[in-house]
């Protein structure tokens, strides 16, 4: 019988077995391919000496096909919580080197302990995904698992932010957890998720691809749409991921952080005179705006490389956490698409969730027309943007700087739509379409009769843009409320948004809306 100093003896010495991991061959073999092991990630996602793990000595149960003979430390899973910037978060990471951080009964009980806790203290999760999926020898076993987390998953969304870092392997029903979560990263060349692998698709279609070609970073990230970021290497995906949680609230109870900063809050920017082209036809780029208009400078880009024609992100206004949805006229002009629509609507329900007021910076010639658009469902993926909108009741600025016409001028959130305040520059032109197509449509008659068409169709078309196409009109609606200078947006908005700060908004009984998925 072991006394007290051996049984301490003991647990340290299990304690640094387990911390230890995997044998030494395994873990070179994962730092030479280009990852970090479990622990490592840890250390560097969290704040020095906070970690505190919890179910070190879990142990899976399997006996069949020599899993009585497998020693799997932490049943391939290290689990626990510490601080990110001094705030508590939930993590589990995956731990590939150890039976190739497959999922089972106990490594699902484990992360569905951290999901419970997490709900329960009302704190971030980030999971780190490293495994090659369902452990094949639990059988049944491994498919309830995965269904224990995907419920917990869709019991947190909006309750608490989850984020999910692909940092290696996520295939087949893996992939459906981090889908459910609210952020996705990848990083370049060591990851990839997808449901149906090569071998898979080359049984089943004939077609030859290979990992990174079907679930690649840069396919989700520009492709699918699946992810929300893309990194160069592990530690700048843990970085990343640090930064995101900076502009998030804790849970849905609470507000986003405030951080004190140096940046002058009535700063304007003369540059922003010149933004706008004097040709409707010209582009020009939208993120030159916001890096204007953000604290410092500062914007984290969401969706970078998906549906380009659609910007969306996060920035702070005096120090406060805001996110902002805004066209790019250098991609297809701006227009709105069944991509951009997805991209935009499903950011602005995650900013509503995590009571993160929007801003939505509107320059849209339209929906884009064709018939591709048309079988693919644009008027349901247009609707999603209108629901999104008139659902969300955090405060809601919008600000047109240029075009702004029908349908579209709807969906990017107008005062009919929800918008609490709405500023304009004088370059605003908020109509039904644009002159040319206006002209053409109420003049059709008298141009064609003309002797000179092409002059009267011009005339017509100068006469439409003067009376029509600016912001005076709608102003003297009461549909937009300021009409201010490009050089001053920086300080409208912000007493913007400082004024709906204490926004109070109840929306209908009912179980939920039916978003038009």
């Amino acid at each position: 019988m072991m006394n007290t100093k051996e049984k301490i003896q003991q647990f340290r010495e299990l304690t640094e077995t387990i911390q230890k991991g995997s044998d030494q061959a395994r873990i070179e073999k994962q730092h030479k391919a280009g990852k970090l092991t479990a622990r490592e990630r840890l250390h560097i996602l969290l704040d020095e000496g906070s970690f505190v793990e919890m179910d070190m000595f879990v142990k899976h149960r399997q006996t069949n096909f020599g899993m009585d003979k497998v020693d799997a430390p932490g049943d391939a899973v290290v689990t626990g919580y510490g601080t990110v910037a001094g705030r508590l978060v939930y993590v589990f990471a995956q731990d590939f080197t150890s039976i190739g951080g497959s999922v089972g009964e106990m490594h699902a009980k484990k992360i569905c302990k951290i999901l419970d806790m997490a709900l329960k203290t009302g704190a971030p999760v980030i999971g780190i995904n490293d495994s090659g999926g369902a452990r094949i020898q639990e059988g049944i076993d491994s498919m309830t698992a995965y269904g224990q987390i995907f419920c917990r998953n869709t019991h947190a969304s909006g309750v608490v932010p989850q984020i999910s870092l692909i940092m290696g392997p996520c295939a087949g029903g893996a992939s459906y957890s981090p889908a459910l979560t609210d952020f996705i990263f990848m990083v370049e060349d060591t990851s990839y998720m997808f449901v149906a692998g090569p071998q898979v698709i080359k049984a089943v279609t004939g077609e030859t691809v290979t990992n990174e070609e079907v679930g690649g970073a840069s396919v989700h990230n520009s492709i699918s749409g699946v992810a929300h970021f893309m990194s160069n290497n592990d530690e700048d995906c843990l970085l990343k991921a640090k930064e995101l949680l900076s502009f998030l609230p804790s849970n849905n109870l609470e507000a986003p952080p405030c951080y004190k900063t140096d940046d002058d809050i009535n700063r304007t920017d003369e540059l922003l005179n010149q933004l706008i082209p004097d040709s409707p036809n010209k582009a020009y780029d939208m993120k030159t705006l916001i890096y204007s208009i953000a604290d410092n400078g500062l914007f984290l880009e969401v969706q970078e490389n998906y549906a380009k024609n659609i910007v969306i992100g996060f920035i702070r206004l005096n120090g406060k956490s805001v996110g902002v949805v805004a066209n790019q006229p250098k991609f297809m002009a701006g227009c709105m698409d069944i991509n951009c629509s997805d991209k935009a609507s499903r950011f602005i329900r995650t900013c509503d969730a995590y009571n993160i007021p929007l801003l939505t910076i509107e320059d849209v010639p339209g929906f884009l027309p064709g018939v591709n658009q048309e079988f693919g469902g644009i008027i349901r993926h247009g609707a999603k943007m209108l629901f999104a909108y008139a659902e969300a009741t955090v405060p809601k600025v919008t600000m047109i700087i240029r075009k702004a016409y029908g349908g579209s001028y709807l969906a990017l959130c107008s005062r009919d739509m929800g918008a609490d305040l709405v500023l304009a520059w004088p370059t605003a032109e908020i109509a039904v379409m644009g002159a040319e197509g206006a002209s053409n449509i109420i003049f059709s008659k008298e141009i064609a009769k003309a002797e000179n068409p092409t002059a009267l169709r011009e005339q017509k078309t100068n006469e439409y843009r003067e009376n029509f196409s600016n912001p005076y009109n709608a102003a003297a609606r009461g549909e937009v409320d300021l009409i201010i200078e490009p050089a001053n947006s920086r300080p409208s908005l912000i007493k913007a948004f400082d004024i709906l700060t204490e926004k109070r908004e109840n929306g209908y009984p009912k179980k939920h809306g039916i978003f038009p998925v």
